[in-house]
């Protein structure tokens, strides 16, 4: 089992910058495909970012540039660092992890199989 438990939410105004954090407990981080989704009201869930067990990254579209993930295999902990913050993203933002049987599954939510309980974020002036 994987428990995932997501910090750093908050609210900043339109231009700031973020970092959120998920702390991994029950396995390590390094073993485990990852993730961040985000969800805002009345949307659906959405991928932000993944990373691979080998540190390879990748951002959706519409965020790179801004959005940037990476991992610290030796603290268990995946972080999303999001600058230039607009109002659009705000969301619960989601830590997700797979074991994915040897294959990454990229920004495809519907194989990750433990997630967070999520944190807020919202931008707004």
């Amino acid at each position: 089992q994987v428990q995932l438990v997501e910090s750093g939410g908050d609210s900043v105004q339109p231009g700031g910058s973020l970092r959120l954090s998920c702390e991994v407990s029950g396995n390590t981080a390094g073993s485990y495909y990852m993730a961040w989704f985000r969800q805002a009201p009345g949307k659906e869930r959405e991928a932000v970012a993944t990373i691979h067990v080998n540190g390879v990254a990748d951002v959706a579209n519409s965020l790179k540039g801004r959005f940037t993930i990476s991992k610290d295999t030796a603290k268990n902990t995946l972080y999303l660092q999001m600058t230039s913050l607009k109002p659009e993203d705000t969301a619960i933002y989601y830590c997700a992890a797979t074991s994915g049987g040897g294959f990454w599954p990229g920004l495809d939510r519907t194989k990750y199989n433990y997630w967070g309980q999520g944190t807020q974020v919202t931008v707004s002036s």
